[in-house]
Formats: C-alpha cells, sequence, structure tokens
C-alpha cells in the first residue's frame, strides 16, 4: 500500500481554478474515492486556498488517475485542464506535506494559526464518515501533534499574520490611497458570521474600526451576542442600505453561490459624492461578482491580491525552527512507523528461533537427567540469554535498514535464509513490481507538476 496526496493549493493553482474546486462536495468527493477499486482509506482537506485528497492506495497511478478524475468532475473542469495545476506527493513525502501544513508552513501566509483547525475538522469528517482507516487516522494525528508542537516551540505564529489580518491590511491601505476615512472612522459591512466572519471582527476590533455591520443569512439578538465586539447584526436584504452607508465590506459566507452581486452595489453607489468603496472577498468560491470592480469608486480584492501581499512579506521568526521540527518529528514518525511494519517479521524470527532452542532444551534435558532442578533452570536461561544475544544486534539494525527505500528486500531475504512464514513477511514486502512502475513514472510526475 502507498500513501499518496494528489491536491491543488495557492502555489500550484491561479484563484479562478481553486474557486472551482471549492465548490466541490467534499463528503461526496472521499466516498467516491474510497469507492475507487484501488484506494482503502481517504481523506479530503478543504481550505480557503487548496484543496487535497489524501488515500492510502494499492495501485498508485491507478489511484492518482482515479482522485484527478473525481476532482475533475467535483470542480467542472476537464481532466487536462485541471492535471497541470495539481502536485503529487507519497508515502514519505505526503506524510511531510501533511506535517507543513498543519504547522502553517504551506499555508498562504506562513504561520497561520486557522489551518489547525481545518486540518482537525478533516480527520475528524474522515473518522466519522469512516472513510479514514488505521493509516490516515495515524498521519493526521500525528500531523495535528506536530502542528501544536510547532507553536508552542517556535514563535512562527507570534506575530497573529492571517490572511484576514493581510487581507484587511491590504483593504485599507487602498482605502486610503483612494481618499477615504482611517479605521477609526470606517463603516465596515461583513457579510458572514462563521468562523472567517468571528477573525475579521477580532481584527477589526484591534484596529479600532468605528462601525461594525456583520450581515447574514438569518440575524438574531442570540447572534449578536455571540459576535459581541460591539457589532450590530442584519440581514442580507438589507445589504443596499448598509453598503450605501459603507466604506469596506468583507465577503467570508464560504457558501457556495454568489451573495454580493453589481446589482446589489451599483444603486449604493449614488449619492456617494465620490466616496471611495473596497470590497474584500475572502471567500472560497467567493462571494462577489468580479464585475464589481468594474463600477466607479470601487475596487475589489480578493484571495489572489491577498496571496500577492503575502508573497511579498518576510517570512515570520522561527520559521526556520518549525521547519526543524517539522524535520525531527518526521524522521521519528517515519522510523517508528516503519519498524512497526517490521514487527511481523521479527516476530516470525523469533518464533522460528524460540523453536529451535525449545527442540535442543527438549533433546539436552533427556541427556541430562542426574541435574537438579536449580542446574536445569541455569541451563535453559543460558540458552535463551545466548538467543537473545545473537538476535539483539539484527533486530536493532533491522529497524534501521526498515527506513531504507529498499527496505523490504531485508524482510524477502531473511525469509530465504531462515524459511520464514511467506504469509507473515508479505505484509512488508513492500509493492509490486509494476508498483514500483508507477512509483518512478509519480517521481517524474511530481517533479512536473510539484
Amino acid at each position: 500500500m502507498t500513501l499518496l496526496v494528489v491536491g491543488a493549493s495557492h502555489k500550484t493553482a491561479p484563484i479562478a481554478v481553486l474557486d472551482q474546486l471549492a465548490r466541490t462536495d467534499q463528503v461526496r468527493l472521499a466516498s467516491e474515492a474510497l469507492a475507487s477499486e484501488h484506494i482503502a482509506e481517504s481523506m479530503v482537506v478543504s481550505t480557503c486556498n487548496r484543496l487535497e485528497v489524501y488515500a492510502e492506495a494499492d495501485r498508485f497511478h491507478a489511484a492518482v488517475n482515479d482522485i484527478c478524475a473525481l476532482l475533475a468532475k467535483g470542480a467542472g473542469i476537464p481532466v487536462d485542464e485541471l492535471v497541470p495545476h495539481c502536485y503529487v506527493r507519497y508515502d514519505e513525502r505526503a506524510i511531510q506535506h501533511m506535517f507543513e501544513l498543519a504547522a502553517g508552513l504551506d499555508s498562504m501566509v506562513v504561520g497561520e494559526q486557522q489551518i489547525m483547525g481545518q486540518v482537525r475538522a478533516a480527520v475528524v469528517a474522515a473518522q466519522d464518515s469512516g472513510t479514514a482507516g488505521r493509516e490516515l487516522n495515524e498521519v493526521g494525528q500525528a500531523a495535528l501533534r506536530v502542528g501544536k508542537l510547532v507553536r508552542s516551540a517556535t514563535p512562527i505564529d507570534g506575530a497573529g499574520a492571517s490572511i484576514v489580518s493581510i487581507g484587511l491590511a491590504q483593504a485599507f491601505e487602498r482605502l486610503a490611497g483612494l481618499g477615504g476615512t482611517q479605521p477609526g472612522g470606517a463603516a465596515v459591512v461583513v457579510i458572514g458570521a462563521g468562523a472567517l466572519g468571528s477573525l475579521t471582527l477580532a481584527h477589526l476590533a484591534r484596529l479600532g474600526v468605528g462601525k461594525v455591520t456583520v450581515a447574514n443569512r438569518s440575524p438574531s439578538d442570540e447572534q449578536g451576542r455571540r459576535l459581541g465586539r460591539g457589532a450590530d447584526v442584519a440581514g442580507l436584504n438589507q445589504l443596499p442600505e448598509l453598503i450605501a452607508d459603507s466604506d469596506l465590506v468583507v465577503c467570508c459566507t464560504g457558501a457556495t453561490g454568489v451573495v454580493l452581486t453589481t446589482d446589489i452595489v451599483r444603486p449604493t453607489l449614488i449619492g456617494r459624492g465620490g466616496r471611495p468603496l473596497v470590497v474584500l472577498d475572502m471567500a472560497m468560491p467567493h462571494d462577489s461578482e468580479i464585475g464589481i470592480a468594474d463600477l466607479p469608486g470601487v475596487v475589489r480584492l480578493d484571495l489572489s491580491d491577498v496571496g500577492l501581499a503575502a508573497a511579498d512579506g518576510a517570512e515570520p521568526d522561527g520559521a526556520s525552527a518549525a521547519r526543524r521540527v517539522v524535520a525531527e518529528e518526521l524522521t521519528e514518525f517515519v522510523a517508528t512507523r516503519a519498524a512497526r511494519e517490521f514487527e511481523p517479521v521479527m516476530l516470525s524470527l523469533r518464533a522460528w528461533g524460540s523453536a529451535v532452542v525449545d527442540e535442543e532444551l527438549l533433546r539436552v534435558r533427556g541427556r541430562l537427567s542426574d541435574v537438579t532442578q536449580d542446574q536445569w533452570e541455569e541451563i535453559e536461561l543460558g540458552f535463551r540469554r545466548a538467543f537473545n544475544t545473537l538476535l539483539h544486534t539484527p533486530t536493532v539494525r533491522l529497524k534501521e535498514l526498515a527506513t531504507d527505500r529498499g527496505g523490504a528486500q531485508y524482510a524477502q531475504v531473511l525469509n530465504s535464509l531462515f524459511n520464514l512464514a511467506v504469509d507473515q513477511v508479505a505484509p512488508v514486502s513492500g509493492t509490486s513490481d509494476a508498483d514500483l512502475v508507477d512509483l518512478r513514472e509519480a517521481e517524474r510526475l511530481r517533479e512536473g507538476v510539484q
């Protein structure tokens, strides 16, 4: 079996492609992936700038083809147009990728905190739906542990940077450049009351924004109390009047379908007297029509603009230390995982050796009828101590060799040398020749689209 990940992110695909992928039914995607005859486990990780499918597969190339076809189907994009924007990683590289993802090292904004919650949600969803088995559960839990360790052991998220903080900074910078007001005197409308909306409210509060209104499909007094932070609550039907009196509109519903249209915004521009309006769309898929940017006095920013701003910034303090933590944890995890896979081989070897010792002790016992019980126990202890000593170095060395790329060959060598049970060696005997061909093809593919 091979652990692999196939996906697209802000590093490999334009926002338009990511926007289409974000419309995919993730629960259905995981279930359909599991229905593939080549996939035994599946898990979907979705963030505001990526969609990935992790899988435990018995045929690498066939599984990659199946996943790419499902991604293309869900996004409504032809496979041959989607594949150039995808990346593929397998085995140790796939594990490393998930560790880096949970640590915030692969995010649009390096070190952002929200990614941990998104990875956790993916693991829980895969557990609840039954698409993740032992392997993906183990890797997912390890990734969450590494992400938590990185944040406790390094200052990578000390600055609290996120797509929200960078997006708002960019929005107010554009607003000021157009002669608009400063945050303290700004009126802001936040469309969406979910996690991203709550984070936006927190940042607006830190910026000292004067007036904030949250527009949602089902506003309520309870929701207003939950959101707190001095924000008013209104319905989406009130958007025209809210926007007419606002300086900044932040879209972050995360729902499928456009919420803010050109037809809604255009009438609100009458009577503004040249007062600029900035629309910051941080939703994926997007909440606002792209054509809004063509309206006079209106600036529309989305995740592509936030990504450019994030790319221009320096990496946060602690990024290098975080990578070292990930590398150390990856080495330990891979070694432990590989050693565990070789346990059946060692158990078989010990069973064979114990049988030899037992047979020899039985033979010697028949010849030494005059020894006392204490003497016999000492003889038996000596036999078993010698056996354990002989196996100690091979056992330690085998655990070390298990992490090698060709580690499976050592299992076959042991089988040949000691005539171990084939069914005990088979689970760790690696891939077939055909699979090795697939892996070589995958390596070439990975170099091309990574």
